[in-house]
């Protein structure tokens, strides 16, 4: 285990913001992760585990503790009543393994193609696009409990999924450490085809394979600046930057009566409504391309706040709170952020 020191974090984040860790390793295995918390904890140090840093708003003075990066690799599959099961290692790249998947003809995770970052990551926020989210397919979590630092076995059961959320940023928010996730996926099963963008492209009727259906949604990724590519600054950012909120049917019902009109809404659960982030932005007046100085938001998508070139934490935060409180104050309804921040 190898310790480094004011290692610059902002180049392993998407946002490309951030000051430096004061102290950095990175992680091979899973003894390498035990030495790290116990080098922390012994010198009262508070601890960060970065995975893919597409997730992340990190402060402009950095963190001030020992920033732990997951490196653990490897993916081993096997066949389970007619499912395929794939233990990947919490340090592998998350589109390297749709990418796998979609090859080996196994459904499930496809319409998940092209989002940043690592597996690890995937079950913490319970990583969903397209009609999918990761909650459908995982079977099973290795963790590092940090309270008993013994490694065990989770069950999906225990990971409480909900939109964009899971007990790890919750109700048990570092607790857990995710060292590997095991998803069940179905060989030779079909695309999944829910999502409205893609039953416009493909006709009812229709059985696109799962690799015109991944590269599909890479496509509708990158036409909105959702997919990172080399020299795009519409890819200096964190994703959607807000979650889609979700407000009671009479909250619902009061602001369509306010409105005169129904806003764009989807249903929910029971007694929910989900409402756009990206409509309510637009019609509080802040649209494709507007912009602060050296932030912004993305000229291809309303709900991603970009990095044009240079800009500090800071300046990310000040252009979230204008957003927050031009929706609020045009609809009542309060944004949330998706990114962590960290650091601050």
């Amino acid at each position: 285990m190898k310790i480094q020191e004011h290692v610059a974090l902002a180049p392993f984040t998407t946002f490309g913001i951030g000051g430096p860790a004061r102290w950095f390793v990175e992680a091979a295995k899973e003894s390498d992760i035990l030495d790290a918390v116990s080098w922390a904890r012994e010198r009262s140090l508070p601890l960060f585990v970065l995975g893919g840093g597409s997730n992340l708003l990190v402060s402009d003075t950095g963190f001030a503790g020992l920033v732990l990066r997951v490196a653990l690799k490897g993916v081993l599959a096997e066949e389970n009543g007619g499912f395929r099961e794939f233990r990947v290692a919490a340090g592998e790249d998350w589109d390297g393994f749709v990418q796998r998947a979609v090859a080996e003809s196994c459904s499930g995770i496809e319409c998940l193609a092209g989002i940043p970052g690592t597996v690890g990551g995937t079950p913490v926020q319970n990583v969903g696009a397209y009609g999918q989210e990761v909650s459908e397919t995982i079977q099973r979590l290795r963790v590092l409990d940090l309270e008993t630092l013994r490694f065990h076995e989770m069950p999906v059961e225990g990971c409480g999924f909900a939109y964009r959320s899971s007990v790890f940023n919750s109700s048990a928010t570092g607790r857990y450490l995710v060292v590997r996730v095991d998803y069940r996926l179905t060989p030779g099963g079909p695309a999944n085809l829910r999502y409205a963008d893609l039953q416009k492209l493909f006709p009812a009727g229709s059985q696109p394979g799962l690799t015109e259906v991944a590269a599909t949604v890479r496509r509708i990724r990158q036409s909105k600046g959702m997919l990172l590519v080399d020299g795009d600054e519409d890819c200096r950012s964190a994703g959607s930057f807000f979650k889609n909120p979700i407000v009671s049917a009479e909250r619902f019902a009061a602001l369509a009566a306010r409105l005169g009109e129904e806003p764009p809404h989807y249903p929910a659960g029971e007694s929910q409504v989900k409402l756009p982030a990206a409509w309510l932005i637009e019609q509080a007046g802040f649209p494709k391309g507007f912009r602060i100085g050296r932030v912004g938001i993305s000229s291809r998508h309303t709900l991603a706040l970009v990095n044009r070139g240079g800009a500090m934490a800071a300046e990310m935060l000040a252009l979230r709170d204008v957003i927050v409180a031009g929706v609020e104050g045009k609809f009542g309804v309060a944004l949330r952020m998706e990114p962590v921040l960290v650091g601050f």
